[in-house]
């Protein structure tokens, strides 16, 4: 159990460090989603940009995805 709990941290710095060069979503793409870790984006202004979603599989595995979305800055509060 203690293994367990050293290797999630060290799985999560890994996934932040490969972030940058994850691979971008395309339409069909097959992602095994079973728990979403985080989701970053810029939000400086109102638009589309590429957002991050670090995010872990049905196996536990840490995986990044990039995407476009609308910034949070768009929407009507």
């Amino acid at each position: 159990m203690k293994s367990i709990l050293f290797a999630i941290p060290a799985a999560l710095m890994s996934c932040a460090a490969f972030a940058d060069q994850a691979p971008v979503y395309r339409y069909g793409m097959p992602l095994d989603v079973a728990r979403v870790i985080s989701i970053e984006q810029p939000n400086e202004r109102c638009e589309v940009s590429l957002a991050t979603m670090t995010y872990a599989d049905s196996q536990g595995q840490v995986h990044a995805v990039r995407y476009l979305r609308q910034t949070q800055m768009c929407s009507d509060n």
